[in-house]
Order: C-alpha cells, then sequence, then structure tokens
C-alpha cells in the first residue's frame, strides 16, 4: 500500500531553518506532522504546488503583545499574513493575567498608556467578565476561544506584581513576603506552561496616571528571584527591556542564577550612539563565548511612530512630559497651551539625542489643511517664523489633538542595521505585533527581513535569514517540536516567492471592537502558511474557518 498524506507539498525549495544549504523536495504532511521529506512518493488528500517557491518552516515572532487582541481576533492578525505561525506574547513583563477582578481597570490602564492600546477596545474586547483570573485560566480560556496560530506565553512581571501589591505596585519595593507571593505566581504560571518571565526597567515604560510601570519600582533582587524561578524548567527564558539598573551587568547575573537564556530588548541603531552597537555586540559574543547566554534583540525595520498628542508614547520618557502622562484630556490641551510648559519642552528637546529626529518629524495627518501632511516640522516652521515645538503643539490644539505626526525613533541607518542583523550575538525581535496598533505595525518583520535584507540588499543569505526566523528564535525561547523542517516536528511550514516576497507600507483601518483605528501592512509573496497541518492563509486570503493553532505549553503543543 502506498503511504497516505493529508498534505503534500511539492517541487519547492526546501530551507530548513537550521542555515543548513538549501535542496529541491517534497513536504509531506500528516496529522499536523512532518511525515516526510525529500522525493516524496504516496497519495495525499490535498498537494500544493511549490515549483519555484520557497518552503521553510512557519516564523516564530518572539516578541509581541497579542494579550488582549487573542481574545477578540482570534486570527491575530496581521502576523499570519507575514508567515508567522507562531507568537510569543507576554513581553516586557505586559500581559493581562494574573488580574484580580479588582484590578482590571489598573491593567487595561497601562496597556493603554504604555502599549498604546485603546481603552475602549480593551474593555469592549475582554468584556467586563473576563474568563480568566490567573494565569493557568488565561491559558485555558485561550485555548477554549481557539487560535489560527500558535501561542506561546510570557509572565509578565507587571501583572504579577499588581496582583500581589495592588496600586501600591508603582510606587514602592516589595517586602520579603510579597516577593514570596510572587514567586509562587511565577512558578504556577511555569507549571501551567508559560515560556518564561517577562520584566521591564525602561523609562519610556510609563503607566496609567503617568506612573512608571509595576516592574520599575521593583528592586534588582526582587527581579533576579522571581527570574531564578525559571532554573527548574528547561524550556524557560527571561526576557527583559533594559533600563537603568537593568542593562548589560545584571543580565548577565541574572542569566548566572537562573540558569536560562536571556534575551533583552532592544538594540538598535542610534540608541546607543552612532557606533555604540558595535561594542555592545561584541561584548555579547564574549559572554556567549564564555557560555553565558545574553541574547539582544535587533529589528530589521526603522522604528517609526504615528502618534497624536493625546498619546505622545515616543516622548513620555522625557521628565518635562511627567505632569503630561498624570494628566486627563483636558489637563493635557491646558498643558500645550502653556507658554511656561512649552518653554521647558522646547528647552529639554534641544539638549536631547531626539532634537534632530523631532525638528524632521513630519505631520501625516492634519484634516484643516491637507497640504501641511507629509512636510516636517523645521520646513513649517521656517515658513511660520515660529518654533517647531509651538508648530506642533499648534497643529495638535486646532485640532482637539486628533492631529498626527510621524516620528522615525532608530534604526534609520541602513549600514549599522546590517552590521546588526549580520553578527551572530543577535537575535530578530521587537516586531511588537499588537502593540501601538494606532502608532506603528512592524508585524511585517519577516516579509521585510527577506525583501529587504535577503534579496534586495544581499546582507543575509536565504538560509541565514530563514534560521533567523525560524530555528534561532525557536531555539533561544524553548520553542521544541518547530522552528525546522524535520520528520517528526509539528507541521508548521511558510511558502514564500523569493522573487515577490515583501512587506506593503502600513495602512490604516478601522477594526477593532468599539470601532478603534490600527495600522495594519499587508505582504507580497506569501503564497501558503500552514499551522499544524492545515493551511490558514493562501494567496493573501484567510483559509478556512478552522483554527489549528495550539497554545504551546512549556513550548511545545499539549
Amino acid at each position: 500500500m502506498p503511504d497516505r498524506f493529508d498534505l503534500v507539498i511539492r517541487g519547492g525549495t526546501l530551507v530548513d531553518g537550521t542555515g543548513a544549504p538549501r535542496v529541491t523536495g517534497d513536504v509531506a504532511i500528516r496529522a499536523g506532522r512532518i511525515a516526510a521529506l525529500g522525493a516524496v512518493e504516496g497519495e495525499a488528500a490535498e498537494t500544493l504546488d511549490a515549483t519555484g517557491a520557497v518552503v521553510a518552516p512557519g516564523f516564530v515572532d518572539i516578541h509581541t503583545h497579542y494579550d488582549a487582541q487573542v481574545f477578540w481576533d482570534n486570527r491575530l492578525s496581521p502576523s499570519p499574513w507575514h508567515g508567522v505561525t507562531t507568537v510569543v506574547m507576554g513581553n516586557c513583563g505586559f500581559g493581562v493575567a494574573p488580574t484580580r477582578a479588582t484590578h482590571r481597570d489598573l491593567i487595561l490602564r497601562t496597556l493603554e498608556s504604555v502599549e498604546g492600546m485603546s481603552l475602549a477596545a480593551l474593555q469592549a474586547g475582554l468584556g467586563e467578565d473576563w474568563p480568566f483570573e490567573s494565569f493557568p485560566e488565561c491559558l485555558g480560556a485561550i485555548e477554549a476561544r481557539g487560535s489560527a496560530i500558535n501561542v506561546a506565553a510570557l509572565v509578565g512581571h507587571t501583572p504579577v506584581r499588581t496582583h500581589v501589591l495592588g496600586e501600591a505596585a508603582v510606587e514602592r519595593e516589595a517586602s520579603e513576603d510579597e516577593i514570596r507571593q510572587m514567586e509562587r505566581l511565577v512558578r504556577e504560571a511555569l507549571e501551567a506552561g508559560a515560556v518564561g518571565f517577562a520584566s521591564s526597567k525602561a523609562t519610556t515604560h510609563v503607566g496609567y496616571d503617568g506612573h512608571p510601570v509595576p516592574s520599575r519600582a521593583a528592586a534588582f533582587e526582587e527581579i533576579a528571584r522571581l527570574a531564578e524561578c525559571l532554573r527548574d524548567f528547561d524550556t524557560s527564558v527571561f526576557q527583559v527591556t533594559i533600563g537603568p539598573g537593568l542593562a548589560f551587568e545584571e543580565f548577565a547575573q541574572i542569566q548566572q542564577r537562573c540558569g536560562r537564556p536571556v534575551s533583552w530588548t532592544a538594540l538598535l541603531a542610534g540608541f546607543f550612539g552612532p557606533d555604540g552597537h558595535r561594542d555592545i555586540l561584541e561584548r555579547h559574543a564574549k559572554l556567549q563565548a564564555e557560555g553565558i547566554p545574553v541574547v539582544p534583540q535587533v529589528a530589521c525595520r526603522p522604528l517609526v511612530t504615528e502618534f497624536q498628542w493625546k498619546a505622545p508614547f515616543p516622548l513620555e520618557s522625557l521628565s518635562v512630559m511627567k505632569p503630561v502622562s498624570a494628566a486627563d484630556f483636558a489637563g493635557r490641551k491646558v498643558l500645550y497651551a502653556d507658554a511656561s510648559f512649552r518653554a521647558a519642552l522646547r528647552e529639554r528637546l534641544e539638549r536631547s539625542r531626539l532634537w534632530d529626529r523631532f525638528t524632521a518629524m513630519v505631520v501625516s495627518d492634519y484634516e484643516p489643511d491637507a497640504a501641511l501632511c507629509e512636510r516636517s516640522l523645521a520646513e513649517i516652521a521656517e515658513d511660520r517664523g515660529a518654533h517647531p515645538v509651538d508648530v506642533a503643539l499648534d497643529l495638535a490644539l486646532e485640532t482637539e489633538l486628533e492631529a498626527r505626526f510621524r516620528l522615525a525613533v532608530a534604526n534609520s541607518d541602513d549600514e549599522a542595521v546590517a552590521e546588526l542583523l549580520q553578527h551572530p550575538a543577535s537575535m530578530l525581535g521587537l516586531s511588537d505585533a499588537g502593540a501601538h496598533a494606532s502608532q506603528l505595525c512592524d508585524a511585517g518583520a519577516p516579509t521585510t527581513l527577506l525583501g529587504k535584507w535577503v534579496r534586495e540588499r544581499g546582507v543575509l543569505s536565504l538560509e541565514e535569514g530563514v534560521r533567523q526566523l525560524t530555528g534561532q528564535p525557536a531555539e533561544i525561547f524553548g520553542i521544541r517540536d518547530r522552528g525546522r523542517l524535520e520528520v517528526g516536528l509539528a507541521a508548521d511550514v511558510t511558502v514564500f516567492d523569493p522573487e515577490t516576497v515583501g512587506c506593503e507600507p502600513v495602512r490604516r483601518v478601522h477594526d477593532f471592537p468599539a470601532g478603534a483605528d490600527r495600522l495594519v501592512a499587508d505582504a507580497t509573496g506569501i503564497q501558503a502558511v500552514i499551522v499544524n497541518g492545515t493551511c490558514v492563509r493562501q494567496d493573501g486570503r484567510d483559509g478556512d474557518a478552522r483554527l489549528p493553532g495550539r497554545v504551546l505549553r512549556g513550548g511545545r503543543a499539549q
């Protein structure tokens, strides 16, 4: 009897995710797993012709914030559009579990501020009665709803700390008893299947009413002890966002204490001075050579954010903006009109590294006069004989803070980005898919990598580009049965045209709960996206209504 398969992908160029040279062959799938590779003989219920296309493992995006969106959008768009079959959420220590019913408002307001999420969309999308409180219950609720792609989750410091300390979580260090309670919650999450623990000390992470997010109030010892919970879980990772008191030396110390990989966010061109990234890369190469796996996440796209002054996230780390973060909508308008606030903001920006980028910031939407759109603040200020700060605030106030501005924050130097991508000490991360929905959309990182950096620039070989999207992130984040084309592994497969794969410009849609808007980006050249043997997207269209994605507990589908 000839072999029978559910699906055979025939005649493609197989790039297996390990970095090994490409080969031509077939991929046979049975019962959600890769059953055969090479010259496959046998019958198939379905055949996909991949002649001229690359057949790769499904892409693994290890830095997303779909923690809330998964409860109203179980297709987790737009990630599958770009070939992603597995996402890791809960990054930077943010998430929605564990959360007491009495703390839901605090958590949602934190996400609204720090991750640029619409509060109305969060409230409508999650509803009044969340189907979970604990982290294990949250994973169970995701499983009950189903998802088109696989979901792995980190347990976040912010919800854990809020669960134990309540509103005091943003104000003070924890007591010994409180740390022990947090340790129990982190262990409970890891035992239920969390793939790691995440935290942050980033000064840009400002939560509700202008408070630092809870993890920023934690002492180093608290963070280290919570990370030490990972030691007993061999498929776990510590994900962290760099900030004062939590940087390279501390990462190495925590890695030594927890015995698990540390992946930190983010090493971006321009953030550490013009050439600062080179020293950081070499420092990490030395650590890794010493057996200390601390790995910086790098990005393949410029970090460009489109924001309104009613939610000025890119500027909120400046101390002068603290009263803005603490104010409501009316209070923000009062501040923006105040001469003393304007003077303070002008003075602070002019002596910051952000100044050149601020003056180059363009107006992206200004309803009263479309002629101002796509012009920089510097140009408009020169025409008006005004200061760029005054121009920005005037345009904002004239539109009830609805005017939008596009700011290039970092990663704009292609030569430096090429160095980040090529260095063996780094890993691809920071798509931020699911976060800052109305401000940016970098979910198209995989297609950008393959289109720009592999095909157009030749910075990476095809094999290396696929490895950075599949085998490498799966290995570091403990996702053991995916990320490679190998018999017996889960049948997560992405088929793409190497000549046309790419990411389209962002566009704004209004498809979130409560009519909230977001930015999305379409992909080109992605021919098929297969999750656990089921095609969820083909030729730019979603597949049938089946939801084959799995919650990856401990990095595996149970």
